[in-house]
């Protein structure tokens, strides 16, 4: 006779279904009140068709920017002892923990001083202006992108270098063949959700370059115009981009991991 499932397991699962019964319930229920079919017509307007390619763009670029800053940092803080390092780590962990729009804040006072306008004037405008997209969607990542890779390089043994480097190779050498090879799928997860995370910023985005539409308008910003305007059909339109990106990027991770994904 099998053994009689518990009264604590069967409150665990109530809990587990409630839990994703709500966000499918959210989900499920908005779309189903508004028809697919204006869904797939909005998804094509010039002007959806212009913030998902920014948004894309920016993201990309602010993800590149962050990994190439975030790998050697990171290696840096998890390969060495040195004073100051809890602070250092724990200034990482500012963009992650504070809000958005505090960090948008930060970056507009900061952009509109009289030492970065003669630098917008000498090379491109950063305030109200696509560049500064990027740099608000990288102000945001780089502390994530920083502190998924140190937890990566913390779990691979510092000894896999060692013996690489008595075999004749440099430290760089050590680190470009053992340590990154062995850090790939941290480092692809890092890549997913900081990318996603970019693409789905909108408080320091929209404090630092504002909501023009057809000019800094990103994805989130689009939504945001869409529902200042009481389009909702468009609202939605985005919102849907943003679900399915979500979605693809965990599924990603998960395929990569290793973890068996139930459909």
């Amino acid at each position: 006779m099998k053994p009689r499932p518990s009264l604590f397991l069967i409150s665990t699962l109530m809990a587990l279904v409630i839990l994703v019964g709500f966000y499918l319930l959210l989900v499920v229920y908005t779309y189903w009140h508004y028809h697919p079919t204006a869904l797939g017509e909005l998804l094509f307007s010039n002007e959806i068709i212009y913030a998902i390619k920014l948004s894309v763009v920016s993201a990309t670029m602010a993800t590149i920017i962050a990994l190439l800053i975030a790998v050697p940092a990171s290696y840096f803080l998890s390969r060495k002892n040195f004073p100051g390092k809890i602070l250092l780590d724990t200034v990482l962990d500012i963009p992650v923990f504070v809000s958005p729009v505090a960090v948008g804040a930060l970056l507009l006072v900061f952009f509109t001083s009289p030492l970065s306008k003669t630098f917008q004037a000498r090379f491109f405008p950063i305030v109200f202006a696509p560049p500064g997209i990027v740099i608000a969607q990288f102000s945001i990542i780089a502390g994530l992108a920083a502190r998924m890779i140190k937890s990566t390089f913390d779990q691979i043994p510092s000894r896999y270098e060692e013996v690489a480097r008595t075999l004749g190779c440099s430290p760089f050498q050590a680190f470009l063949r053992v340590t990154l090879p062995l850090a790939k799928n941290g480092l692809l997860a890092t890549v997913v959700i900081c990318w996603a995370r970019a693409l789905g910023e909108f408080g320091a985005t929209i404090t630092l370059v504002g909501a023009a539409a057809m000019k800094t308008e990103t994805i989130p910003t689009a939504v945001y115009l869409s529902f200042a305007s009481a389009d909702i059909d468009r609202a939605l339109t985005m919102v849907a981009i943003l679900i399915l990106t979500a979605v693809t990027g965990l599924l990603i991770i998960r395929f990569v991991s290793g973890k068996e994904v139930r459909l």
